[in-house]
């Protein structure tokens, strides 16, 4: 597990954490708002986990879209859970609008356009608070 980026957090953006998983900011290409919810074990799949597990896992992801919905107002909100490249359980939230550099198409599709628009400075702020209180 020493080689896995996700069970050693290093230079994150921690939004709220407890003794099972963390949401942080993340920042990819091409997304202008996303966040990942990472489960602390170094498991694959979600069948992995017993089911009070998944349910937790699940209710952090909804907690997620909700403040992120809110603080952001996004067209829509992608849900991926994909592990690919890192096998270790985490989901993405991602904040989708109209005007961002893939809609409709994946995040991960090559860019169609430029964003025009502007995320609120503080979003990763009041998504944290929101989690906070949530």
């Amino acid at each position: 597990m020493n080689t896995c980026p996700l069970c050693r957090a290093e230079n994150e953006n921690v939004l709220w954490q407890n003794e099972n998983l963390r949401i942080i900011a993340a920042e990819e290409s091409n997304i202008p708002a996303v966040c990942r919810v990472i489960w602390h074990g170094h498991t694959a799949e979600m069948s992995d986990l017993p089911p009070d597990a998944r349910v937790e896992l699940m209710d952090a992801v909804w907690r997620t879209e909700a403040a992120m919905r809110a603080v952001l107002n996004p067209d829509k909100i992608n849900l991926a859970s994909l592990g690919n490249m890192v096998p270790h359980l985490h989901w993405h939230v991602i904040a989708r609008f109209r005007d961002d550099a893939c809609f409709p198409a994946p995040v991960w599709a090559p860019p169609v356009r430029r964003p025009s628009f502007r995320l609120p400075e503080n979003w990763i702020e009041a998504v944290k608070t929101r989690l906070a209180a949530a």
